[in-house]
């Protein structure tokens, strides 16, 4: 497992290939379904990510999960597969520039859920960080 003083660094490479992802969607969107290019993108994630897990020895028999981390689990991957299907749709039809920054507005819901459903406490610093971005979603989504 990874080092915990490295989540930043994990975080930050997530940041910047989720804003490739919206690029190259955008310029993979062109002549397509979005819903099929969702469908297809997933196909090369579960690949890659097979792949990775089989090479890096940590494979493990999912069988022998329990029923809870099966639950949420399902769970997880039903949301992200629904959140996929509406960002795929929004980039096909709006800019990434629009898109992507509205798209993390899940920051502040976050927040939000992790306050109300996992008892976390940010300082008043973090909501106030967490309130401009979304304060800044929407200056984004406003027309003018």
């Amino acid at each position: 497992m990874a080092n915990d003083s490295n989540w930043l660094v994990w975080a930050l490479c997530s940041a910047g290939f989720a804003a490739l992802t919206a690029i190259f969607a955008k310029i993979g969107l062109a002549g397509v379904d979005s819903d099929l290019a969702t469908l297809i993108r997933t196909m090369v994630i579960l690949l890659a990510l097979a792949g990775f897990v089989v090479y890096a020895g940590k494979w493990s028999n999912p069988l022998l999960l329990s029923s809870k981390t099966w639950l949420f689990l399902v769970l997880s991957g039903l949301a992200t597969g629904a959140s996929w299907v509406c960002y795929f749709r929004a980039l096909k039809i709006g800019d990434p520039s629009k898109v992507a920054p509205v798209d993390k507005l899940s920051l502040l819901l976050v927040a939000v859920f992790a306050f109300i459903f996992l008892h976390e406490r940010p300082s008043a610093r973090e909501w106030t960080g967490i309130l401009l971005v979304g304060a800044g979603v929407l200056l984004l989504a406003l027309k003018r």
